[in-house]
């Protein structure tokens, strides 16, 4: 994929000032609506998708010594949406980014990238760390994802534009962020020991430049435990062309009796069989 709007690129050399001054142009131009083209009823993953190693698996899906795979002849239905998951692993100052795509239930395709870090983490510049590593994965994608599952935050951010909505905007590309933790905002109603499925509103507060009580996004038990321990939630929010209620049922839609969405979650796994590789 090549990017829409590059200049929105992530840019390492701005100073802070500067990057934060560019995630507000971002979210100036992020569309918190839905602009999908499919229902989240319509990418239902009714069961994991795949668990054995990667230089295990069948015809649909390639091994991790390979940088990306094109879609099989016997691809999963066509006119099902397409969605990429999106995670990352770390390498002392090298990034490694890892896309899996899945239709229908299948792995189509994956991608990975290995970059340099080229500026320290700060919160709230995470897509100007991460952001062009994750794009350079993007670039040997061969498929046309339909929708972006990122293992971040979207508009859950200071200047409503996490790395979902930053990476979403440049590439036009619907996103959500999939994060396990809160940036900023605050939820509507206690988090703690709520059962699955389970959803609150994420509304700005005063660390965010939103008018206050926007809804940014929404805390999601997608799992809990039926005993004593408990499961903390997921907050998921926008990232483009995504309205923050829409991200409950799509994240519903894609998990299959784990915590994160499939897609994050074999992106996840590829990551750390990629950082193994070339550690």
């Amino acid at each position: 994929m090549t990017p829409v709007h590059p200049e929105f690129l992530p840019d390492a050399t701005l100073s802070r000032e500067a990057m934060a001054e560019l995630q507000r142009n971002i979210a100036d131009i992020a569309r918190f609506e839905d602009d999908l083209g499919f229902e989240p009823d319509d990418i239902a993953v009714e069961a994991p998708v795949d668990e054995t190693p990667a230089e295990s698996r069948g015809s649909t899906a390639t091994t991790l010594d390979n940088h990306s795979e094109s879609p099989q002849a016997d691809a999963p239905e066509a006119d099902a949406p397409l969605v990429v998951g999106v995670d990352q692993a770390f390498l002392e100052e090298r990034a490694v980014s890892a896309l899996v795509a899945i239709q229908d239930g299948e792995v189509v395709e994956r991608a990975h990238a290995v970059t340099d870090l080229e500026i320290p983490y700060t919160p709230g510049l995470l897509a100007f760390r991460e952001g062009g590593p994750i794009l350079a994965a993007f670039e040997d994608l061969a498929v046309e994802p339909d929708l972006a599952v990122f293992d971040g935050s979207g508009r859950i951010h200071f200047r409503q534009a996490g790395i979902a909505t930053h990476v979403g905007v440049v590439l036009d590309l619907p996103s959500i962020g999939v994060a396990k933790s809160l940036l900023c905002g605050e939820p509507d109603e206690s988090i703690d020991g709520r059962p699955e499925g389970w959803s609150t509103p994420i509304r700005a507060d005063n660390r965010v430049e939103a008018p206050e009580r926007t809804v940014l996004g929404h805390a999601y038990q997608s799992r809990q435990w039926e005993r004593a321990q408990s499961i903390n939630p997921l907050y998921i929010s926008p990232g483009h062309r995504v309205s923050a209620e829409t991200t409950v049922d799509l994240v519903d839609a894609l998990c299959a009796g784990y915590k994160l969405p499939e897609p994050t979650r074999l992106a996840d796994g590829d990551a750390d069989e990629l950082k193994a590789q070339y550690r």
